[in-house]
């Protein structure tokens, strides 16, 4: 053969995905996007994803889990974790003892949560104090509209759910110095620039008249009181999280692009929980679509991926079909769907060109994750690798092998060493993700669709 055909047949041909993509598939991208960012203005919290995630999911026949119920193939069930985690599964033509086909992502984002007593007065202006979650930048949270979704637990059991901002409602603001007076400020590094105590929320500035202490601060308390019933001591036992007051758009002249805010990984979470509840038919085995909390902290408490809810679930499938639990998470495999980095080439420093994930090249496929010498990362063996290789040419989903970074300029973990660490064979992958826990982080529509097809894929087995 020529030196031609030697590099057809041995050599790597990576191509942009429109220069592969049908038009009879563009139009399908488009309608999924549609979807995706509307579950994105519907879902800016956890608690919200699950909410959301119910009623889509109960509108394809998904009824809710009871511990000793009767399952059949084609069932469709799903368990609600303390509101803040979901398991959905359909359950399969083969027995549990074959293992079932995972999808596991999380649903939490980087955020600002309201300190247990947010709510002080100084120089007559009213503030609430937060309390930053996961790896943010915090200089890009000041200056820019934020508001309010959570919760409020009461003492009588009740609970209170509280939205301030959504609409044409009052947004509120972290403010910086003026530019005018910022010379010592803009010395600093940028990690210094903004201190974790001074992301405080300006909430108010009229005073209640006929009180001489405070009286800010006591305005906007009885606001909250007549909107929502609740006093100051009713912050301790609330779950209230300030997060960026916009909602998805299309970014570029051509909107090739979708811009919002949480998309690490409620980009990965919606495309596992839309292809469960697109799959036709009865699946070979068993699909599990795991939506989990508290990844951007390690994956910790009640409702992370370290909790014992993702076997007390599955175990109690496989209790139905007389399994033990072992034996099917050792024949199970997992997709780990969290966002990659995407090549930026304004910051080409910090990554290895031939091992990163590109916009429009479809879903990237990590081998590891991690940190420096891998740590953190499951790693996944070579035989789990091909096996997904295979499954998505076989498909004809259009993927990538990416790296998160330069290996000593950083890196991150996912869910992925948690499921490994239960026995199953794992694989991370995910979207690729420009300005990835920035407040509004950028993604490609056809990578967003091409990890939709790769989630389908992996439950059609």
């Amino acid at each position: 053969m020529e030196a031609k055909e030697w590099k057809e047949k041995l050599l790597t041909n990576k191509k942009n995905g429109y220069d592969l993509m049908p038009a009879e598939e563009r139009e399908a991208m488009d309608r999924y996007c549609q979807g995706y960012k509307a579950f994105l203005d519907a879902g800016k919290t956890e608690r919200e994803c699950v909410q959301e995630g119910i009623r889509l999911a109960e509108e394809k026949g998904f009824r809710p889990y009871v511990r000793g119920m009767e399952l059949k193939s084609g069932d469709k069930v799903y368990l609600d974790n303390r509101g803040k985690m979901l398991m959905l599964a359909v359950i399969g033509q083969k027995s549990l003892a074959e293992g079932a086909q995972i999808t596991a992502a999380h649903i939490d984002s980087p955020r600002l949560d309201l300190k247990p007593s947010p709510l002080y007065e100084e120089s007559e202006m009213a503030y609430l104090k937060t309390h930053y979650y996961g790896g943010i930048r915090k200089y890009q949270w000041v200056t820019i509209p934020l508001e309010l979704r959570g919760i409020v637990a009461l003492k009588d059991g009740k609970t209170v759910k509280v939205a301030i901002g959504e609409g044409d409602e009052p947004k509120l603001v972290i403010n910086d110095l003026l530019p005018h007076l910022g010379r010592e400020q803009s010395k600093k590094t940028l990690a210094e620039g903004i201190g974790g105590e001074q992301l405080n929320l300006l909430v108010g500035t009229e005073p209640l008249a006929g009180e001489e202490k405070d009286r800010v601060k006591l305005a906007v308390m009885k606001l909250l009181y007549e909107h929502y019933g609740i006093r100051e001591a009713d912050f301790i036992s609330a779950e209230i999280e300030a997060v960026p007051a916009f909602n998805a758009v299309d970014i570029g002249f051509d909107r090739t692009l979708i811009g919002a805010y949480g998309q690490d990984d409620r980009v990965c979470g919606y495309a596992a929980f839309k292809a469960l509840l697109d799959l036709e038919g009865v699946p070979c085995r068993t699909a599990v679509c795991v939506l989990a909390d508290k990844e951007e902290i390690g994956s910790e408490g009640v409702s992370g991926m370290q909790s014992a809810f993702f076997e007390t679930f599955v175990g109690d499938l496989c209790a139905t079909q007389k399994v033990p639990l072992r034996v099917c998470l050792e024949k199970s495999f997992c997709l780990s769907a969290d966002v990659t980095a995407a090549f930026d080439p304004q910051f080409a420093d910090v990554y290895e060109k031939r091992n990163s994930a590109y916009v429009n090249y479809g879903i990237g496929l990590c081998k590891y994750t991690g940190a420096r010498g891998k740590s953190g990362a499951s790693d996944a063996g070579a035989e789990a690798v091909a096996y997904v290789r295979r499954l998505l040419d076989d498909k004809g989903v259009l993927w990538q092998m990416a790296e998160l970074g330069a290996t000593d300029k950083g890196g991150g973990g996912t869910v992925a060493c948690y499921m490994a660490n239960r026995n199953i064979d794992t694989l991370d992958a995910g979207v690729p993700v420009l300005s990835m826990h920035a407040p509004f982080e950028v993604t490609s529509k056809l990578d967003c669709y091409m990890t939709y097809a790769a989630c389908k894929a992996v439950y059609e087995g």
